[in-house]
């Protein structure tokens, strides 16, 4: 380890050496004709100067924060992006949600979007199955989509998708199957219900630089179960989120910090031989959710294409460390 040098006394020539170097950086930024990225550029050197100056980094750690940079980035690929999960590990991606996406009445809150959204899912009626095939102990959702004033919104498209039993989702496998995720309707009265698969933790990639720094943070790479959404309807800003299972023990660790109290919700055992809503036949055990959806107006910027302004996470990546 680097010998640590310690902080300058206020005034002192050292002190000046080092705020001067921040000086510069910032003078060479003058003449940059977009203000906005003047501003961003200006901002971020300004703290960054001050957490080197803070921790008083050494040239040692220097260099290891350089080789983790590059190392990131040789990793990097059309179906891996560990910026993304570096920024989601450290919690960026959801400080951007919540900036992007502050409180507005009871609208349901965002988290973030997460790597599996696959456009043009298929479309299931109603009460219909969005596992198609995908294992895991059935489980029936419901909920109405509403406005802030309480409202119902009829024929809000909702996408949904989740993972199986094993915690992967369909993207994942190498059999171009389509498991685990369709697109519906809300009907007159804004109501929605679908069978899926009751929601599995999995890990997110760690068998890359961002695992060497949850495997010396000792952080689990743990996601707590959940299910997405994404929800959209003319006139309203769209939302992107989850629900959580009450209960899961990993509700408080989640390895990219995406749980929200408001999206944790009971899901309800029914044992074996119980009456499903519908009729269904199921052998065994099949469980059930609950979701009320609440959007928000849309504003003028708020995204309409499902494609285009949500947060991600790290892109889907075909295999996962064992």
């Amino acid at each position: 380890m680097s010998r640590i040098v310690p902080a300058p006394e206020p005034g002192s020539e050292q002190e000046r050496r080092e705020t001067q170097v921040l000086d510069e950086v910032i003078a060479s930024f003058e003449n940059t004709p977009d203000e906005r990225l003047k501003q961003v550029m200006g901002s971020l050197v300004t703290h960054l100067h001050a957490f080197i100056r803070d921790v008083r980094l050494t040239q040692e750690e220097w260099d290891e924060a350089i080789a983790f940079l590059r190392r990131a980035g040789d990793i990097t690929s059309g179906s891996r992006q560990e910026f993304i999960l570096l920024s989601d590990v450290l919690g960026a991606s959801m400080l951007t949600v919540a900036v992007n996406e502050p409180a507005r009445g009871d609208a349901t809150e965002a988290t973030v979007f997460g790597p599996f959204f696959v456009e043009e899912a298929p479309r299931v009626e109603l009460g219909g199955d969005i596992a198609q095939g995908a294992s895991g102990i059935p489980a029936w959702v419901t909920g109405t989509v509403k406005d802030t004033d309480g409202n119902p919104i009829a024929g809000a498209r909702l996408e949904v998708w989740e993972a199986d039993d094993d915690g992967f989702y369909d993207v994942q496998y190498d059999d171009g199957r389509t498991e685990g995720r369709a697109h519906l309707s809300s009907g007159e009265d804004g109501s929605f219900r679908f069978w899926g698969v009751q929601p599995t933790p999995y890990p997110i990639p760690y068998d890359g630089p961002v695992g060497d720094l949850l495997r010396a943070t000792e952080r689990s790479p743990m996601r707590a179960s959940h299910l997405h959404f994404m929800v959209t309807a003319p006139g309203f800003r769209r939302l992107v989120t989850h629900i959580f299972v009450r209960g899961d023990e990993l509700l408080a660790s989640d390895a990219v910090f995406g749980v929200k109290e408001s999206l944790v919700k009971d899901w309800v055992e029914h044992p074996a031989g119980t009456a499903t809503p519908d009729g269904r036949e199921i052998e065994g055990q099949w469980n059930s959710a609950e979701f009320d959806i609440i959007l928000a107006p849309a504003e003028e910027g708020d995204a309409e294409d499902p494609s285009s302004a949500a947060p991600t996470s790290q892109v889907p990546q075909h295999s996962r460390p064992e």
